[in-house]
């Protein structure tokens, strides 16, 4: 999957998958990067992510963990494309708008086909939503 670094504004610097239009274009902008602690994955919520209560919709957090699910693993799936085939997450607290919005995890197993992840989505470090997933890898199609 093609990668494209941010050149500019809160996340200049970090890279993201343009070619993911769910991800990039409705749902976020989502962001990921490695730092000194490993795989991180982020953007701001705005109001476009939340829910009538004033807190994210349930399907926006799910929507950027399984993004992170992708950044976490993305070492293990060796520039193959990959498919969530499991996802599980449990929510624990809801982002207000305007809150930086962060996922971390680790990847537990990369066999030959399926990778495993765990992880957990925090919104100015209060966790948010736990969750972990199974990635299928997938040859790219010519």
């Amino acid at each position: 999957m093609r990668t494209m670094t941010v050149e500019d504004g809160e996340f200049a610097g970090w890279t993201t998958w343009p070619d993911e239009p769910f991800e990039y274009e409705t749902a976020g902008p989502f962001y990921f990067r490695v730092d000194e602690k490993g795989p991180v994955s982020a953007f701001r919520a705005e109001r476009k992510h939340m829910n009538a209560g004033g807190v994210m919709h349930g399907g926006c957090l799910m929507a950027f963990a399984d993004f992170a699910l992708f950044a976490i693993a993305h070492d293990g799936l060796q520039g193959s494309y990959g498919l969530t085939v499991a996802f599980t997450s449990e929510f624990l607290d809801g982002p207000l708008v305007g809150e930086y919005v962060e996922a971390r995890g680790e990847m537990l197993r990369e066999g030959g086909s399926l990778v495993f992840v765990r992880g957990i989505v925090t919104s100015n470090g209060r966790p948010c939503l736990n969750f972990s997933g199974t990635i299928k890898k997938r040859r790219k199609q010519p």
